[in-house]
């Protein structure tokens, strides 16, 4: 049930921010007059799930159709030299019935069976679609390659423009009704942080109290490991048993905390104070409460949530003595833990522990601030991508494809968190679309910007060659994001 609820949420994200982003494409093509053969949700390679199209001022509708050729029929023959030569002859559409599709200019929306991607075939533009029969015809007035560059750019440019919209109008809505609310660096502080085998080695402890990352104060503690990652850190000021000092973090820290994958390297502690107990478990058997702190396993004091977790796996399949505190006295309840060496009490909210800071937003309010983190999101995307494309971080390593994108989705369905990750998602795709890489919008552009600077056009011949060498660029980052996913399944 957990796979099939992250699946679905992965699969409607991904629905939203394709459509989006083609709307965008198709948006501007029809301002300016360009014609759109098809806009599709995901890919209809050889069939399509659903298409719809007006023929004769009536919409047609087909279901689990075969694709058909639309305007050329593909003719195999041989030369003189007995090699197989292509030709492409075109339709007679006077030769249709009247109610053939092929026959109506309007344009065919569909949703293809492959469900991760989508597209419109935008007339007369070398794309995906390598449609070459097109591009041999004489130049019409509707077709995409007979516009001013500038129009031509605006209609590249507006799929990333539209992600960047719909991250706006999210983080807008959000802000308006949930507001903002995050843990404060100077809560933590109140217990100190707990640091993994990685923050030890950084030279951080248990217990320390997080000053500022180099030089400075950072009051949301969630941003604290990013930040560090981010902007390349140098030093942590802390506070440790009651004298501040400063950690200089190793030259290979970033390398290292990319490589392990683990933002988790410092987090917060808190004591263990029960909020429920598990039905016909140890917890019942011995008489743990809803209230009860605990401090201790036998003789080992555990004063910290973390603490218990670190040292109750070395007692499986043995009676302990679990040490509580209840009403300001100390008990000793005998428990006998099974092969899991699971207690059976649910920790209590972090709000039990700390004030969280929280800031609501009226609409009006809301505009501004969604702006304001929109562009803050897209800064630290970038700065991610810096990280991967620079070898000496092996960022690369931690690049993840879409079983890592789906895993960034919670085991349950909170709305919320789905439109934040979508949000997210969006700025991701926006970015990714805009690198200048030939058959991603950014290619397009870069071609385009190069032509409005100079006023040479780059011939078809040209932009044929860079769409297939886009396209096996993209599709061996596509391997390669996935094939990580797969290795990492088998570590």
């Amino acid at each position: 049930m957990v796979i099939f609820v992250k699946v679905i949420q992965f699969f409607l994200a991904l629905s939203i921010l394709i459509f989006v982003h083609e709307l965008g494409h198709f948006g501007a093509a029809k301002l300016f007059k360009v014609r759109v053969d098809k806009f599709y949700l995901f890919f209809d390679w050889g069939f399509s799930l659903f298409r719809c199209k007006k023929v004769n001022g009536r919409w047609r509708f087909k279901f689990f159709s075969k694709n058909v050729p639309e305007k050329y029929n593909k003719i195999e023959k041989r030369n003189e030299d007995g090699k197989k030569e292509v030709e492409f002859e075109p339709i007679d559409l006077n030769t249709l019935p009247e109610d053939d599709w092929r026959r109506s200019d309007s344009t065919e929306y569909g949703i293809g069976w492959f469900p991760l991607g989508g597209y419109n075939k935008i007339a007369g533009m070398i794309d995906e679609s390598m449609d070459k029969e097109q591009m041999k015809q004489p130049p019409k007035d509707w077709e995409f390659r007979s516009k001013p560059a500038w129009q031509r750019f605006i209609i590249m440019v507006a799929g990333v423009f539209m992600n960047v919209v719909l991250a706006i109008a999210i983080y807008i809505g959000l802000l308006s009704n949930y507001g903002e609310q995050y843990l404060p660096t100077a809560e933590v502080n109140k217990y100190g942080i707990t640091v993994d085998s990685l923050g030890y080695e950084f030279g951080l402890r248990d217990g320390d109290k997080i000053l500022s990352v180099d030089g400075k104060t950072i009051a949301n503690f969630q941003e604290i490991p990013m930040q560090i990652i981010l902007e390349k850190a140098k030093t942590i000021e802390v506070e440790r048993d009651g004298k501040t000092m400063v950690v200089t973090l190793p030259d290979d820290a970033l390398s290292k905390l990319l490589s392990s994958q683990n933002g988790t390297f410092i987090s917060y502690r808190m004591p263990f104070m029960v909020s429920g107990i598990i039905d016909n478990s140890a917890a019942q058997a011995g008489g743990l409460e809803v209230g009860d702190i605990i401090i201790g396993i036998n003789d080992t004091p555990t004063p910290y949530y973390q603490d218990f977790v670190k040292h109750i796996k070395q007692f499986k399949n043995q009676d302990v003595a679990i040490i509580v505190d209840r009403d300001f006295d100390t008990l000793a309840l005998p428990m006998h833990l099974g092969e899991d060496a699971v207690v059976g009490a649910y920790l209590a909210p972090l709000s039990e522990y700390f004030n969280l800071e929280t800031k609501d937003y009226t609409f009006w309010q809301a505009i501004p601030a969604g702006f304001s983190k929109t562009f803050s999101e897209i800064s630290d995307y970038w700065k991610q991508l810096k990280l991967i494309f620079n070898p000496s971080t092996k960022a690369y390593e931690s690049v993840g494809g879409f079983i890592s994108i789906g895993k960034i989705f919670p085991d349950t369905w909170v709305w919320s968190m789905f439109w934040r990750l979508t949000a997210f998602l969006s700025i991701a795709l926006a970015v990714m679309n805009i690198l200048p890489i030939p058959a991603l919008d950014g290619g397009h552009i870069l071609f385009l910007l190069y032509e409005i600077i100079t006023r040479r056009k780059p011939s078809d011949k040209f932009m044929e060659i860079a769409e297939y060498i886009g396209l096996i660029l993209v599709l061996a980052l596509v391997i390669f994001a996935n094939g990580n996913d797969v290795i990492k399944l088998f570590k």
